[in-house]
């Protein structure tokens, strides 16, 4: 019996989730244009004021770390979405993370080594644009960069490669698993964008001289990958969806909604760990009162 969904966008946890299926445009009951848009916002307004909230008392907690994985197709609106979302949290209790193509000291470890030195301490929240799973996405439709991660000979070889991503898959939900474990909430996003969307992102930056710095010719380049990362996504979400670790599948068509989804993603998550700020015992009650006492008297 499949495992559907029981959040909006929440991929199944029995290996189910088909990335042709998976929308990337709001639904049709939600109104668009210029209204629909203020409408989202005002929504998202008040998410990040709860989240806001939430994260005051999770740094008082101080029992849980949260961890945020954003994943995407070029042009998706990561940086966006993460600024958007994370708007007024306090910058003492969050902090974000991008990897990028590993440097030589990195590509001397382990895949995990890079991130696992990232991850955020209890009372924080770490965010990670793009992740780990960099290494089962643009690795497995690029298998020529293997080559520079000094690998066992025998591990790599193409007659067992397909072994090899499900070992490294294996590796990523025993990690994360050990991490809930001892208390980090994990939330994973793949902002779902479509071809056409990431053409028309695309065209934006080359004729918006505002927007210039943002282009890449690899980016480009890449699309014409784009069955390959899309059959790289289905198995990666397929592979890592589970219960302490949910990967999300956001549509990311319309940048009001995507923003709004994945910030009440976050903040029902955080409301269902029943945070609390420190209880004090009676003892200290009334070491405070004789503290406030002398300040009033002084």
């Amino acid at each position: 019996m499949s495992d559907a969904p029981i959040e909006p966008y929440r991929v199944p946890f029995d290996s189910s989730f088909r990335i042709d299926a998976a929308p990337c445009s709001p639904p049709a009951e939600i109104e668009l244009g210029k209204d629909g848009k203020k409408k989202l916002e005002r929504k998202l307004r008040k998410c990040t004021e709860e989240l806001s909230r939430l994260q005051r008392i999770l740094y008082a907690h101080d029992r849980h770390a949260v961890l945020l994985i954003f994943q995407a197709m070029d042009a998706a609106g990561k940086d966006g979405t993460i600024r958007a979302v994370m708007t007024g949290i306090n910058p003492a209790g969050c902090r974000v993370q991008s990897f990028k193509q590993p440097s030589t000291l990195e590509r001397e470890h382990d895949f995990l080594w890079r991130t696992t030195r990232e991850l955020p301490q209890q009372g924080m929240i770490g965010i990670f644009n793009r992740s780990y799973y960099e290494e089962v996405l643009v690795v497995r439709v690029h298998p020529e960069y293997l080559e520079g991660q000094h690998l066992p000979a025998e591990t790599v070889e193409p007659a067992r490669r397909e072994q090899f991503w499900n070992d490294r898959f294996e590796s990523i939900r025993d990690h994360e698993k050990h991490l809930a474990r001892n208390g980090t909430l994990i939330l994973k996003f793949f902002l779902n964008v479509s071809r056409d969307e990431q053409r028309r992102r695309f065209l934006a930056r080359l004729e918006e001289p505002e927007k210039n710095w943002k282009f890449s010719e690899g980016d480009v380049e890449e699309r014409k990958r784009w069955d390959d990362y899309m059959r790289a996504y289905e198995d990666a979400l397929n592979a890592t969806s589970r219960p302490w670790a949910p990967w999300y599948a956001i549509p990311a068509d319309n940048k009001p909604y995507m923003r709004l989804m994945v910030s009440e993603r976050i903040v029902e998550a955080l409301q269902r760990l029943d945070l609390r700020y420190p209880s004090v015992d009676e003892s200290d009650m009334k070491r405070y009162r004789e503290l406030a006492r002398r300040l009033e008297n002084d």
